[in-house]
């Protein structure tokens, strides 16, 4: 179910699509689908009559494409990929292959394929997946006025019920011990890396407020991810400038306006606050993100569209973490 917020945000929402899609179809961001299934997210802007773009694709952060051009009725997408290998001396050289993203809007849906361009001649066959115009956020909610329903305790210190990893057949590092929910992805030496699982609630939300407790090691890296969609980081950034790579950060979105972290091994917390696609984050009692909207989600992403409801996962495939004293207070219906 949706939200009275909820409804008349998607109701101004709609309006908007219908106007900016009559004066350029492409022009907005548009929730993807990937090949393979996977959350993606692609954003054009017009400015002075020219085209720019950047993308979400899969995981990592959202990047800039190399050009942006509409041809026909056909927007066309290019991106540039470089990497080095060796040389026939030896020494490495840069190699760029480059791909190729047509779409074609259908009123609010768009019909893509992708293409790449390998640095010997070759290329892949088209490959389609799809998208869906995304309206952006409406004005921030005034949170003040917001009313919330009954807290809900994700975590029994006991054991993970009411968890499970959002992929089954990875490796499990989470358990509960002495109340607080661990993640070790222990790697045997001289043996392949193993890529271990991301840990979800069984349960879904719409919106939200989510307080926790968290400890990072030394280098520590993890994620809270809320709907399933928008990734916080959760990082060992004691003494780094913000970024939208440190804790505290919508990844690769929203900068923290201040690095609020303490020192890796200590007891740090998080309030996390998710209302009509805008996003509140507090640190150790510093509101590091106020208000800020969400234009679409962050790698890892579990999907890309922000009107259904998700989990709350947490990222175990990077480092270790613990967390502890997770509540989650809906806002009420």
């Amino acid at each position: 179910m949706t939200t009275g917020l909820g409804r008349i945000a998607m109701a101004w929402a709609a309006g908007w699509a219908m106007a900016a899609s009559a004066a350029n179809p492409y022009a907005g961001h548009w929730a993807l689908t990937i090949p393979g299934g996977g959350a993606g997210w692609l954003g054009v802007e017009e400015k002075g009559g020219a085209l720019s773009g950047s993308i979400l694709w899969g995981g990592g952060s959202v990047v800039p494409v190399a050009s942006v051009a509409v041809e026909g009725d056909t927007l066309v997408v290019t991106r540039v990929y470089e990497s080095k290998k060796p040389g026939a001396d030896g020494k490495p050289v840069v190699v760029k292959e480059t791909e190729t993203i047509r779409a074609k809007a259908s009123g609010e849906a768009l019909a893509l394929t992708t293409e790449r361009f390998k640095a010997d001649g070759t290329k892949t066959a088209p490959t389609g997946f799809t998208g869906k115009r995304l309206p952006p956020p409406p004005p921030a909610p005034d949170l003040a006025k917001v009313k919330f329903g009954a807290p809900v305790t994700l975590f029994n210190g006991r054991d993970l019920a009411g968890w499970r990893l959002t992929s089954p057949g990875q490796p499990n590092g989470w358990s509960a011990q002495d109340g607080v929910l661990v993640n070790r992805p222990v790697q045997q030496e001289g043996k392949p890396k193993l890529h271990y699982g991301n840990l979800r609630t069984d349960a879904e939300f719409e919106d939200f407020r989510l307080s926790l407790e968290f400890r990072v090691p030394t280098n520590g890296n993890s994620g809270v991810y809320l709907r399933g969609i928008y990734e916080i980081q959760v990082a060992d950034s004691f003494g780094k400038p913000a970024d939208s790579h440190g804790l505290g950060g919508l990844y690769s979105r929203v900068t923290p306006t201040e690095n609020a972290a303490k020192p890796a091994g200590e007891w740090q917390t998080m309030v996390l606050t998710l209302v009509d696609r805008h996003v509140t984050v507090v640190i150790n009692g510093t509101t590091v993100i106020d208000n800020r909207p969400a234009l679409g989600c962050t790698g890892g992403a579990l999907g890309s569209d922000p009107f259904v409801p998700g989990p709350i996962y947490l990222q175990g495939d990077h480092t270790g973490v613990d967390y502890r004293n997770l509540v989650l207070t809906p806002v009420a219906k």
